[in-house]
């Protein structure tokens, strides 16, 4: 790795030759690949770039100019030529993230890493830029076509369009994929573009088209402006507000061409208004298996073997995802009412094997949960059942939607929230930790938490049935643990995990972390210390039966895997509360801090929520030494001579 080697920062690259920049791409496309193989992360996106990147660090002066990347998935050569080259603990406990990060360089901008938001961040700093007077300073944003799909990018070109005299450059990164294949108009319009056959011959030509607008150019300029155009006429009633979208296009560019992207980037650089440059790239490049790789092309990969790209560990058990996408063509297969939505996530989220069954009841609406939403609202009001699988992280995006189209509506709408809670090693912006608290407040919803692979299938057929009102089915990452059986159920569906002659704490469970609680339980009863395990299986509203558990033991105890500030234990405490009941309540959960990288386990040990961390401070709530205090037994004596009893 002699090149990459030298590289300590982007002014490494300004004395290399633009054959050393062949060599140079060709070396990092091999780092990449060996490196990513050992860790796992998102190959197929970084391998698509490299010339990419290196052409904008070859022209712009980062971090004096700022490169803002939509999405931070895109950006592991940004770190390479960034002075960043140790990747053997990507995206685990102490080692580089998988998206930017400011903690780690200056040359990080944008860590949220949630698609169709750079544009707005680049018309903000370039705006800032030009009213401190700071007018030789420029903004990059890189955006993969996928994220033309989002409103918010639709807006901020709006805002560009309106003050055309910034310096910025919007640099189109079209591989026709975001996960799958980009869905859409533009999409249609961009792959239009890449099939012409103006474009087979671009490599040769690359140089010739780069500095010219050309009938594509024309095409695009002509698309944009007439979808702003229309969209917000019709919204706005004055057409002439936005009749004006007047945005400089440059492309197609080969985006494999080092040489002609430096030339293109040049061009806009020098420009001295918006500029949008379409560099047409392959995603997976130089690496066989991820562009035989239909699905995704390696969006993302666990460990594999880099030689042949198979997954050196097989989960020995399914995965939460996959057992929600057998269920639900299983369900759909009885009910032609079912329908299925997603936000360009198809196979992430598991409704592939729905759309591949039923391929006309399956929307894909591309990265834009908030019309998702509003969409299913509208199918609902149609006679139809829509099922929204979406991450749990981007249905924060679509909050609004969730409360005013489909709650105020009493629409029946299901949302599917997988890699809910803590996710690991994508880091703070996709931990799934604020759905709990963040839906729990709309008026009417009903939300379950399955613990395992069967409350799975029941709970999501459960909520399926309900028509008058939003219900939402939240399950984690990775491979489905354990079952748990019940030993008995409530009449209201709370499920009884376990219980004791003594009943000193009940343990209240969310989803999957019924094995934590369990594993509380026994280490209390080598205490000599009694506890009660419950899974209320529907954690929103609060059961009936959860308030008369709680009135009858000494203290409450709420684990969750999301924000403990206004979770379900917040709830809990609140309803006990109305119903007299003054039984005290730990809420276990997620501190409100974004959460760094790492595995599942080391994050929840991190914030304490382990056996020894809670059973050792409930022995101390149950002692009195330790506030909340559990309510004194009627004899105080009877809890000393089980102490003093049974074995500690």
């Amino acid at each position: 790795m002699g090149l990459l080697g030298a590289i300590t920062g982007p002014r490494d690259l300004d004395g290399l030759t633009p054959g050393q920049l062949v060599d140079l791409a060709a070396e990092i496309r091999e780092f990449l690949v060996a490196e990513v193989s050992k860790t796992g992360g998102h190959l197929g996106p970084n391998l698509g770039v490299v010339e990419l990147t290196l052409a904008i660090h070859r022209v712009f002066d980062s971090p004096r100019d700022a490169i803002v990347f939509d999405t931070g998935h895109q950006t592991y050569v940004h770190k390479l030529l960034t002075g960043r080259q140790d990747f053997s603990k990507l995206r685990l406990e102490d080692g580089l993230a998988g998206y930017p990060q400011r903690s780690e360089s200056p040359h990080d901008i944008v860590e949220s890493s949630h698609a169709s938001s750079s544009l707005s961040w680049a018309d903000g700093i370039s705006r800032a830029f030009t009213m401190t007077g700071q007018g030789d300073r420029h903004v990059v944003a890189v955006v993969g076509d996928g994220s033309l799909t989002g409103g918010m990018t639709w807006e901020a070109l709006n805002n560009i369009s309106d003050d055309n005299s910034r310096n910025l450059v919007i640099v189109v990164n079209d591989n026709g994929r975001s996960y799958a294949p980009t869905i859409g108009g533009m999409a249609h319009f961009l792959n239009d573009v890449r099939t012409r056959s103006s474009y087979r011959n671009l490599h040769r030509s690359s140089e010739k088209l780069f500095g010219k607008l050309g009938t594509p150019g024309r095409a695009f300029y002509r698309g944009i402006r007439g979808g702003t155009h229309g969209f917000l006429s019709r919204f706005t009633n004055n057409e002439a507000l936005y009749s004006n979208l007047d945005i400089k296009y440059i492309g197609p560019i080969h985006g494999h061409d080092i040489v002609a992207m430096q030339s293109a980037l040049e061009q806009a650089r020098n420009y001295g208004a918006p500029v949008i440059v379409h560099a047409i790239t392959e995603k997976g490049r130089g690496y066989l298996p991820a562009l035989a790789d239909t699905a995704d092309q390696f969006h993302a990969v666990g460990q594999i073997d880099p030689e042949t790209g198979e997954p050196t560990e097989v989960a020995s058990k399914p995965s939460w995802t996959s057992v929600f996408a057998d269920e639900i063509v299983d369900i759909a297969s009885s009910n032609p009412r079912i329908v299925g939505i997603t936000a360009a996530m198809l196979r992430p989220t598991g409704l592939h094997k729905f759309a591949e069954r039923f391929p006309g009841r399956v929307l894909d609406v591309g990265i834009a949960e908030q019309h998702a939403v509003t969409s299913a609202a509208g199918l609902a009001f149609g006679g139809l059942h829509p099922v929204v699988a979406m991450y749990a992280t981007f249905v924060n995006r679509a909050f609004d939607q969730v409360l005013m189209d489909v709650a105020l509506h009493k629409a029946g709408v299901t949302f599917v929230l997988d890699r809910a809670g803590v996710t690991g090693p994508d880091g703070p912006s996709h931990h799934g930790m604020w759905d709990l608290a963040i839906l729990q407040v709309v008026p009417n919803i009903r939300i379950a938490a399955p613990r395992d692979a069967t409350r799975l299938r029941e709970e999501l057929r459960e909520a399926v049935a309900v028509e008058d009102g939003p219900t939402v089915v939240r399950f984690s990452k990775g491979s489905v643990g354990n079952e748990f059986e019940a030993l008995r159920r409530t009449d209201d569906g709370v499920d009884v995990l376990r219980e004791a002659a003594h009943k000193d704490v009940l343990i209240i469970t969310v989803g999957p972390m019924a094995k934590l609680g369990l594993q509380v339980a026994e280490r209390l009863a080598a205490q000599g210390i009694g506890a009660t395990v419950v899974d209320p299986r529907w954690v929103v509203p609060v059961p009936e039966s959860i308030i008369g558990f709680a009135a009858e033991h000494r203290i409450v105890v709420s684990i969750e895997d999301g924000v403990r500030v206004a979770g379900i234990g917040t709830r809990i405490r609140q309803d006990l509360r109305a119903a007299g009941v003054d039984t005290a309540v730990t809420e276990l959960g997620l501190p409100d801090e974004f959460l760094d990288h790492g595995t599942r386990e080391q994050i929840l040990e991190r914030v304490g929520l382990t056996p020894q961390d809670i059973a050792r401070d409930l022995v101390s709530q149950v002692l009195g030494s330790k506030i909340p205090v559990a309510r004194p037994l009627p004899d105080d004596i009877e809890l000393d001579a089980r102490l003093r009893r049974e074995p500690s």
